[in-house]
């Protein structure tokens, strides 16, 4: 992708703590940069992960933020002694976000009890931080929605990350006035080509872009990569797919997602 201009682009989810990037971080990191990234979220997805996002971000300081939060899958991992440590976290400068938190019942790797009050406690903890919410929702959308109406007026600003539903999840989406992250699930063929349809629904100041890096690799890279790991430099395939949808310049899609993800992280 070295020959690709730079453009200016914020990916606001990678889990860029995970195991697979032990051993080069440093030129992930670099390549990142190369295609114009600015700035990329490191996503928290437990107490420990939360930790190691923000160690990452004091390690590439003005480069990664990160967020705090404890995913669905390890909801059951929440409870006073974890809110209490998501709570100093979410204290922290480089910490722009609570979460990421939600509901998966596609999964369901923790009781669906268990993530209800996970997401619920986690909302309230960035209420009281007066920080935004990054959060994941798969196969609870009714549950979801009714949990986040509760809170949403005491919540700054909220993402739904990783966006993969239906148009009437989006539209209840948007009347909350939430933002929306698009991830390489649009360029998958198989999976998110029903995205193409309805992306243009997202008000141009509700979209921003992500990786959700080392998953959803897009399908759109030729010749396809040796390896199943994505990587924040594939947010360019993103970039164009979602400007392909919308019949706009990359360029002007580049600039208007940044743009929202400075206002929505308070960058």
């Amino acid at each position: 992708m070295s020959a690709i201009q730079p453009l200016p682009l914020i990916d606001i989810g990678a889990n860029l703590s995970h195991e697979s990037f032990h051993q080069d971080l440093e030129q992930v990191i670099d390549d990142a940069r190369r295609v114009g990234i600015t700035h990329i979220m490191v996503t928290g997805t437990s107490v420990q992960g939360s930790r190691d996002a923000l160690a990452l971000a004091r390690q590439y300081d003005g480069f990664l933020y990160s967020t705090a939060g404890i995913h669905p899958h390890e909801a059951g991992d929440y409870g006073s002694q974890a809110a209490n440590e998501l709570g100093a976290l979410l204290g922290e400068t480089k910490v722009l976000a609570a979460g990421e938190t939600g509901l998966d019942y596609f999964r369901d790797y923790s009781p669906r009890q268990s993530q209800r009050e996970a997401f619920a406690g986690q909302l309230q903890l960035a209420a009281d931080a007066n920080k935004p919410a990054f959060l994941h929702q798969r196969d609870g959308h009714e549950d979801f929605i009714a949990i986040l109406r509760e809170y949403r007026n005491a919540l700054p600003r909220v993402v739904v990350h990783c966006f993969t539903g239906t148009e009437a999840e989006l539209r209840d989406y948007l009347e909350l006035d939430l933002y929306i992250g698009i991830t390489g699930w649009i360029c998958d063929e198989r999976r998110g080509h029903h995205l193409h349809d309805i992306v243009s629904l997202i008000p141009e100041n509700r979209l921003m872009l992500e990786t959700d890096a080392p998953y959803l690799l897009p399908r759109t890279i030729r010749p396809k990569p040796k390896t199943r790991r994505n990587v924040p430099a594939n947010i360019r395939y993103v970039l164009t797919t979602v400007a392909e949808c919308l019949g706009m310049s990359e360029k002007k899609v580049a600039e208007l997602t940044s743009r929202n993800a400075v206002d929505f992280f308070n960058l």
